[in-house]
Parts: C-alpha cells; sequence; structure tokens
C-alpha cells in the first residue's frame, strides 16, 4: 500500500545516506538470504557511485568494481535481476571512471581483461562477461542528466577509439565460434548465450559514434556514423555473411537480433568505401536479402518480419538507384521485393506498422527514377503500377471485414493514414496513366453502387457504409496523387488526367451535400477536405497556368472555368460544413484552418461585407446549435478575423460592420444587466459564447491598427459587462474560464501590438481593468461558506476526537494539517480563529503524548498515538511553519484576534523550544545594534513565568505577556528604521 512503500522509499534514502551504507551492503551481499536484498545492495551501491557531490574516493571504487566481478564470478546462478544489476554497477563505475588515474594507469579501462575470466569458464560464467561488455556499451552510449553533457561525449569518444572495436571483433569472433559448434538452442543456456552475444554485437552498430544522438523514430533515415578505423571488418565480406548465416540457423526467437544488426550493417557510410568497395559490399547485402526473400518462413514471425522490412528500406536511403540495378541478381531481387510488398499490402492486418518502411523504400525508389544514368533497366514501370494497385484494393477490400468484424479502422489513425499517403502520392505518379486509370475504374464502380443504394427502398446499412468507406480511401488517394505533381515532370496529359478525378470527387461532394440534412459521413468528409487541400497547393496559386487542362476538363463537365470558380465551390463547402457539422470538432476544426488561406475569393468578400443579422446565422450568433462546439466558435472567428486583416488597414467602418452582430449582442446583454430582468441561465450561455467569439477575433488581430481599433471597441463599453459577469458567477468556472481567457488573451503582446504610444493611456486602462477583474474574481471566490463549515468541522473533530484523526493514514494527517496552516493566513476572522483552536487541540494533545512517554513508568502509548508522533517527528516543518505563521501575524500584521493566536502558540514554542529560539535570534540580530537589546528583553519578558505546561494558569499568563510583548515590539519596531522582513522570518 501507499503507506508502506512511501515507508520503504524513506528507509531506503535514510539506509544510502547512512555513513555505514557500504558496509552494510556488503553484509546484505554476503548473506545471500534474500533475492531483494541482494538487489537493495547493488541498488544503493549504484546510487553511491552515481552521486555528483561528496563522491566515493578512487580506492573506494576500485575496491567495489573488483568485489563486484569477484562475487559475479563466484556466484553464476544468481536471480537475473540481481545479476542484471550488478553488471550496471560495474558499468555505471566503469563509465565514471573512465578518466580516472592509478599509477599512471587508466584503472578502469581494462573492461576486455576483466571479462576474459568469464569468458574461458562455464556457459553460466559465459552469459555473465558477455553481458557486461553488452550493458557497458548501453551505458557510455547513453547520456545521463545527472552529469555534464560534454563529459559524457568525452567518454563515449574515448571508448569508441580504444575499446569499442575490440567488443565488436570480440563479439563476432564468439558468435563465429558459437554458430560452429552447432549449439544445442534448446537448452536455456547455451540460447541466453547467443542472444546476448547478438545483443553486444547489436549494441556495438548502433553506438552513437559521433555524437549526433539520433531520434529512433526517424531511424529509416540513419546513417551508421562507422570510423575509418573499422572498414577491414565491413570490406571482409565474412562479417556480413556471418550474420546471413546465423539468420538462417537460428530459431525466430532470436533472429530478429540478427536483422537488426543487418539493418544497421547496411546503414553503414558510404564514404567507408570507395567506389569499387562499395559495389562489392552492396552486391553482397542485395545477395542475403534475396536468399531471405527465396526462404522466406521465418518472416511470419511479425518481429522478424518488421526488421526485414527495414532492412529492405536501407537499401534504398543508403544507395542510390544506379548502383542497384548494376547488382548482377537486380531483377531477380526487384521482381521478388515486389512480390513480397504486394503480398504484404494483400495482408493488410498483419504487422501494419510496418508496411512504412515498404512505402518508404517505393517512394524513395520512385523519386529517383528522374535522376537514374544506369544503362541497366530499373524495371520500376512494370513493378510500381503493381505496389500502387495492392495498395489500394486492400484497403479498398478491408472496409467490408472490418465492418462485419469490429476491427479497429486505420482511418480512425489520422498520423498513419497521411504518412502512408504521402508515400503513396510518389509511387502512384510513376507510370501514373495505370494509377489513374484504376483510381477512375475502382471510383466510378463504387459511386454508381453507392448511388443506387441510395435510390433503393431496401438497400441495408452496412452496404451503404462499406461504399462510403470505399469512397472515403478513394478520395484520400486522389487527393494525395494529385498532391504528388511535380510541375516540372508533369505533362498537360497527366494535368488532363488529374482533372477526371477531380470532377469526380466534386460530383460526389454534390451528392453527399444534398444527404446531410438526413445522414452523413464523419470520416468521408475529413477525406472531402484533405482532398480540398491537396487540390489548394496543386492548382490554386499564381504560378499555376490558367489554360491548365485540368482546368479545361472542370468547364467542360461542371462549367467551373478557373481557380476563383473553384475556390466559390470551396467556400460553399465550408458554409455548409458550419451549417450541419457545427457539432462535429474534427470537421469544422479542419473546415475554418482552411478558411486562412482563401483571403482573396469573392464569395468570402461578400461574406465579409454582408454579414448582417440575416446573412450570419450560420456563424452561430443568432443560431447557437450549427456551432455547439465553443472551441470551434473561437476557431471561426480567429479564421473569420485573420480574413478580416486582409483588407482591413484602417478602415473603421469595415470593422464596425464586422462586429455589427457581437455589438448587437452586446447590448442586448448590457440591456439585461442594467434592467436586472434576465433569465439567468440563458444570460450566462450566451455570454460564454459571445466571449469566446472576441477571443478568436483578439488571438486573430495581432497587428497593432486592428487591434487597437478591438480596444477601442471593447473599451469603455463593454468591458463592464464582463466586469459584472466575474461579480455575478464567480462561482461558475463555466462561465469565469472564457472570460479569464479573453483578458489574457487582450494582455498578451502578440507582435508587439500593445506598444501603445507615449501619451496614450490605453497601457493604463488595460492593466486597471485587468487587475479589477483579477481582484473580484479573487476575492470573492474563497468559497466563504465552505470553508466557514470544513473549518468548524475541524475545530470539533480535534476537540473531540484526536485519537480518530491520529489514527489516519499519513498523507490525510498532513493534508489537515496542511489546511489549519493556510486557514491561519485566511482574511476570514472566522475561519482564522478556528483554526487557531484547531491547532491548540493538536498541539494539546502531541505535548501531552510526548510528555507521558517520558515519564518513567508510564502506561504504553495506545498504537494511533505512537503513529502520530511518527508522523510529526517525520514532519517537524510543518509543525515549524506554523510556528513562524503565527509569530508572523502577531508581530507585523494586524492580529484581530490575539487572544486566539495565544492558545496554540504557547504549545507550539514548548514543542519546538531550539526552533522558537532560532526565530527568537533571528529576529533580535535583524534589529539595528541599539535596538537589539531592547528586542531581546522583549522576547525575554514573554516567557517570563511561564511554566512547562499546557496548564489553564500558565497558557492564561501567557495571553497576558503575549499582549504586552505586543505592544512592545511595535513600540521598537516603529522606531527603527529597518525592522525585520517577514518573509525573511518565514523562511
Amino acid at each position: 500500500d501507499t503507506t508502506t512503500r512511501l515507508q520503504a522509499e524513506k528507509a531506503l534514502v535514510e539506509f544510502t545516506n547512512s555513513p555505514d551504507c557500504l558496509s552494510k551492503c556488503q553484509l546484505l551481499l554476503e548473506s545471500g538470504s534474500s533475492s531483494y536484498s541482494q538487489l537493495l545492495a547493488a541498488t544503493c551501491l549504484s546510487k553511491l557511485v552515481s552521486r555528483t557531490s561528496n563522491p566515493l574516493p578512487l580506492e573506494q571504487r576500485i575496491d567495489i568494481r573488483n568485489y563486484v566481478l569477484n562475487y559475479l564470478a563466484t556466484r553464476p546462478k544468481l536471480a537475473a535481476f540481481v545479476t542484471q544489476a550488478l553488471i550496471q554497477l560495474y558499468a555505471r563505475i566503469t563509465k565514471l571512471g573512465w578518466f580516472d588515474c592509478q599509477k599512471e594507469d587508466y584503472i578502469f579501462r581494462n573492461v576486455i581483461v576483466d571479462v576474459t575470466r568469464f569468458l574461458q569458464d562455464s556457459v553460466e560464467h559465459c552469459i555473465i562477461g558477455v553481458t557486461i561488455l553488452s550493458q557497458l556499451t548501453n551505458e557510455i552510449n547513453q547520456a545521463d542528466s545527472t552529469h555534464p553533457l560534454t563529459k559524457h561525449r568525452k567518454i563515449a569518444s574515448s571508448f569508441r577509439d580504444s575499446s569499442l572495436f575490440d567488443i565488436f571483433t570480440l563479439s563476432c569472433n564468439l558468435l563465429k565460434q558459437a554458430s560452429g559448434k552447432n549449439l544445442n538452442l534448446n537448452d536455456e543456456s547455451q540460447h541466453g548465450l547467443l542472444m546476448q552475444l547478438l545483443k553486444l554485437a547489436h549494441n556495438c552498430l548502433n553506438f552513437d559514434f559521433i555524437g549526433t544522438s539520433t531520434d529512433e523514430s526517424s531511424d529509416d533515415l540513419c546513417t551508421v556514423q562507422i570510423p575509418t578505423s573499422w572498414r577491414s571488418a565491413f570490406l571482409d565480406s565474412s562479417t556480413l555473411q556471418l550474420f546471413f548465416d546465423l539468420y538462417h540457423s537460428i530459431p525466430p526467437s532470436l533472429s530478429p537480433l540478427v536483422l537488426s544488426c543487418l539493418v544497421q550493417i547496411a546503414s553503414v557510410r558510404r564514404s567507408l568505401f570507395n567506389n569499387a568497395e562499395r559495389a562489392k559490399f552492396l552486391s553482397h547485402l542485395v545477395d542475403g536479402v534475396k536468399r531471405i526473400l527465396e526462404n522466406p518462413q521465418s518472416l511470419s514471425d511479425p518481429n522478424n518480419y518488421h526488421e526485414f522490412c527495414r532492412l529492405l528500406a536501407r537499401l534504398k536511403s543508403n544507395y542510390q538507384l544506379g548502383e542497384l540495378v548494376k547488382v548482377e541478381n537486380y531483377p531477380e531481387v526487384i521482381r521478388l521485393i515486389a512480390n513480397f510488398t504486394v503480398t504484404s499490402l494483400q495482408h493488410w492486418e498483419f504487422a501494419p506498422n510496418s508496411v512504412h518502411y515498404l512505402l518508404s523504400l517505393w517512394q524513395r525508389l520512385a523519386a529517383s527514377v528522374p535522376y537514374v544514368k544506369a544503362t541497366e533497366p530499373h524495371m520500376l514501370e512494370t513493378y510500381t503500377p503493381e505496389v500502387t494497385k495492392a495498395y489500394i484494393t486492400s484497403r479498398l477490400e478491408s472496409i467490408h471485414i472490418i465492418l462485419r468484424d469490429g476491427l479497429e479502422d486505420p482511418l480512425d489513425d489520422a498520423g498513419l493514414v497521411q504518412q502512408q499517403l504521402d508515400q503513396l502520392s510518389t509511387i502512384g505518379r510513376c507510370e501514373y496513366e495505370k494509377t489513374c486509370a484504376l483510381l477512375v475504374q475502382l471510383f466510378d464502380q463504387s459511386a454508381q453502387s453507392y448511388q443506387e443504394l441510395l435510390q433503393s427502398t431496401n438497400s441495408s446499412t452496412m452496404d451503404i457504409a462499406v461504399q462510403e468507406g470505399r469512397l472515403t480511401w478513394l478520395v484520400y488517394i486522389i487527393g494525395a496523387v494529385i498532391g504528388g505533381r511535380v510541375s516540372f515532370a508533369s505533362t498537360d496529359e497527366q494535368d488532363a488526367m488529374d482533372g477526371e478525378l477531380v470532377c469526380r470527387v466534386l460530383q460526389l461532394m454534390n451528392l453527399t451535400d444534398s444527404r446531410l440534412a438526413q445522414a452523413g459521413n464523419e470520416k468521408l468528409e475529413l477525406a472531402m477536405l484533405s482532398f480540398f487541400e491537396q487540390f489548394r497547393k496543386i492548382y490554386i496559386g499564381d504560378q499555376v497556368q490558367k489554360s491548365s487542362k485540368l482546368y479545361r476538363r472542370l468547364s467542360e463537365v461542371l462549367g467551373l472555368n478557373d481557380e476563383t470558380m473553384v475556390l466559390s465551390v470551396f467556400i460553399g463547402k465550408i458554409i455548409t460544413n458550419l451549417k450541419y457539422w457545427g457539432q462535429c470538432e474534427p470537421i469544422t476544426s479542419k473546415t475554418l484552418h482552411s478558411v486562412r488561406k482563401l483571403v482573396k475569393l469573392s464569395a468570402v468578400q461578400f461574406m465579409l461585407n454582408n454579414h448582417t443579422s440575416e446573412h450570419f446565422s450560420f456563424l452561430g450568433v443568432n443560431n447557437q446549435a450549427n456551432l455547439s462546439d465553443m472551441r470551434c466558435r473561437t476557431t471561426f472567428y480567429t479564421a473569420l478575423g485573420r480574413l478580416l486583416m486582409v483588407d482591413l488597414g484602417e478602415d473603421e467602418d469595415q470593422f464596425e460592420q464586422f462586429m455589427l452582430p457581437l455589438t448587437a449582442a452586446f447590448e442586448a446583454i448590457a440591456q439585461m444587466f442594467s434592467t436586472n430582468t434576465f433569465n439567468e441561465q440563458e444570460a450566462k450561455r450566451t455570454l460564454v459564447g459571445l466571449v469566446r467569439d472576441l477571443r478568436g477575433i483578439a488571438f486573430a488581430f495581432n497587428a497593432k491598427t486592428s487591434f487597437m481599433m478591438l480596444f477601442d471597441w471593447i473599451y469603455p463599453s463593454y468591458m463592464p459587462i464582463l466586469q459584472r459577469a466575474i461579480e455575478l458567477w464567480y462561482h461558475v468556472p463555466a462561465c469565469t474560464t472564457p472570460v479569464l481567457k479573453l483578458m489574457a488573451e487582450l494582455v498578451h503582446n502578440r507582435s508587439q501590438r500593445l506598444q501603445f504610444d507615449v501619451s496614450s493611456p490605453n497601457g493604463i486602462l488595460l492593466f486597471r481593468e485587468t487587475s479589477k477583474m483579477i481582484t473580484t474574481y479573487g476575492t470573492n471566490s474563497d468559497y466563504p461558506k465552505l470553508s466557514q463549515s470544513y473549518y468548524s468541522l475541524l475545530e470539533v473533530l480535534t476537540q473531540d476526537h484526536m485519537n480518530f484523526i491520529a489514527s489516519l493514514e499519513p498523507h490525510v494527517v498532513m493534508y489537515i494539517l496542511s489546511s489549519i496552516s493556510e486557514g491561519l493566513t485566511a482574511l476570514d476572522t472566522m475561519v482564522c480563529t478556528g483554526c487557531c483552536s484547531s491547532l491548540d487541540h493538536i498541539v494539546t494533545y502531541l505535548f501531552k503524548q510526548l510528555s507521558r512517554s517520558t515519564k518513567k513508568r508510564a502506561a504504553p502509548m495506545a498504537q494511533e498515538s505512537d503513529r502520530f508522533l511518527h508522523i510529526m517527528q517525520q514532519h517537524p516543518e510543518m509543525i515549524q511553519q506554523m510556528l513562524s505563521t503565527v509569530l508572523n501575524i502577531i508581530i507585523f500584521e494586524d492580529c484581530r484576534n490575539q487572544w486566539s493566536m495565544s492558545r496554540p502558540l504557547l504549545g507550539l514554542i514548548l514543542l519546538n523550544e531550539k526552533y522558537f529560539a532560532d526565530l527568537r535570534n533571528s529576529i533580535v540580530n535583524s534589529q539595528p545594534p541599539e535596538k537589539q537589546q531592547a528586542m531581546h528583553l522583549c522576547f525575554e519578558n514573554l516567557m517570563e513565568g511561564i511554566e512547562r505546561n499546557l496548564l489553564t494558569k500558565n497558557r492564561d499568563r501567557f495571553t497576558q505577556n503575549l499582549s504586552v510583548f505586543r505592544r512592545e515590539v511595535n513600540d521598537s519596531m516603529k522606531n527603527s528604521t529597518y525592522g525585520v522582513n517577514s518573509n525573511d522570518m518565514m523562511s
């Protein structure tokens, strides 16, 4: 449970910080009574050797290193987690002591010598030795937050230059020996040895050789910066052959590690070889890939499959297409890779995360076609269309199965879909005629079936959903291949093909829009928006020839002669989406994101210039249901505000026209507030929406001119409405949060828009309104009724049920104490007085228990009392803090309940006499020299005649002394030139 765990963690910290921690750890390891005690010892030792303050001396660290090696050598069959922890300890000592010398010898660098005795012993010892090297390589490769990065790089570079190649060579030699001995991999220890050897080799190849700290999420772009001194290992084909042979000879449980090593080997930097050496190396690499493809049985394992896909991707990321086509077996290999890819795409449900690497390979191959200069045929015109077809048809065929079996829909993962579509956009443009013909055929089939289903009276919902899913994929893919158009490589014929595809999507849009009053498909609508964005990037703009054959086709089929007419269709779609999809955040958000792209369109200008109440209903001001998602309203007004800024300039008339709906709405709210005749729920709902609208505009107006128009509009006319809303509904977060966010936006100096003129009072006015709102909100939202009830309850509990409080969990007790500490400084006198009373009961209980425990022959304390005392001893700072707080209030503040403060203060002083003495000395020493004696006398008089008990007579005497003390201290402070800083005292 939580309490036990916290106690254990605290005990562990105390154990680690104790001066005899080393000897205790050795005792735990030697006793060997429990694996967990051994783990504790290893963990504590790792913390000791890792600490940056007060580090262990060199001799002790050498002793620990030697002890750990001997301990592992004499106990090869420890629990796995204990062995791992001890090896981690050895690696940490070695790394941190890499530059430490003893008699001019780098004592921690003889790592291979350290593990030699392990490698010459039993299989269990060999596993330990190899794991030591593997863990050390990994440890040195990883930076940690407790030591400087420069030190880490210095150690890693030295390790790379002095030891890493020897370790990699050792791992390869041991792998060769192991593979030549016909290991019995059914034997757990031999299986474990081979696995550790492969991990060691992989850690060596995965080392950050030049300190780039590559991001593993982009590993398909990674180049392994093998040092030049390693050339011999890679010029020797036996190294590469070793790993391919291992792949075919070991079980699938180990072969993913082999493929991971091959991925790294295939990624060695190009400059490691000259042209002839690189061609030879690539030939061996391709032969190994060909052999795997010819014997694909092990690829049925998902891990093997994934790593092999990564290996295929590296073929093109590190080598040029012109180099690949010159490989002797290239025609057969590209055929095998194409077949493997097609099969993989058809089995879309198997390892979907691996498809990225296959598409990455084909994307790079297709992108290289225009640049290849080799005379050998690349044959991509044959195989790329097959890959494109397999991807498209497999996505369409998956729809029925996903809907039938309730499987996870890939379309729900927008990031994954976009990534694959970006790759397909390049692949599909290779042999584009075939791609376009396929898309036209599939689209016409699905569109016709969809239309027939809609016209039929007995169509099943499943059949309609299947066709909508197919059309969703097709619209996404059409947008992607249009977005893959490269201007210098495109032809008029390809533009005409794009026109055929665009016509079909726009015709589908007309069909789906006509049904929105009855039903709609969210995923299909999102696909439409994706299509629009791709079309806009390619075919709208000054760089596009208006005579493009795409527009000719659009004119022939749909009567859309140029980009302006197409944009009119787009803006119509935007308005339709806002009208029918206002409650769907993804669609509304993406729709509004498109608005700011369309800034010169006459349809948009008409909307800006004519958005009276009649024309503005779709915006949500008069029709709340259309944009019920408040975030969408803010986003919409942000987009609309950006549109307005394009032509606004200093045209105040246009700004006022733009603000007319908001002006009318705020005037209505002002009228309701002034007459105090309004429906509270309706008023709150309407204000919340308007404030979000206004925040969107404020966010968009990041230019000084437009922002000043907005400021002059809101101040002074409508700022009182916001202030009034905070006063009325401070207790309603749904109302206060939007208002406070609006104020935060108004005071945000975005693009230096708040740089007012020197003579302008606007900065002061804005500050005044903001501070007024903060004060209003802060004053009203202390939840006074709840506070009074809570502290009244605490007062009763502490008075009559302290045994119950003492029995509570530590975190509950600490929460009660912290809430009392906060209440002592409350502005509400009732709350403050109640806290003093509660604190007095707690302190009295605590004092009695401590007094009882020190008496001879005292009866044993109850368990809860003992527990409460323990909690207070573990956290003395809480009581000390409250002592400081009470004394601070009495000395420095207008204490309106001095008698109540005096009651717990005596108990606090008696429980913390040393701390009180320190506070007293601090206050005295902070006085001018001539005042120190008088202040010291004040404190002496405070405790004069006070006994060490909490009897009523003693308390009353202390209360009287305190009144005199406060008067005398105040007199002294008034005459002092610098006094005491209360914040210093509190600290």
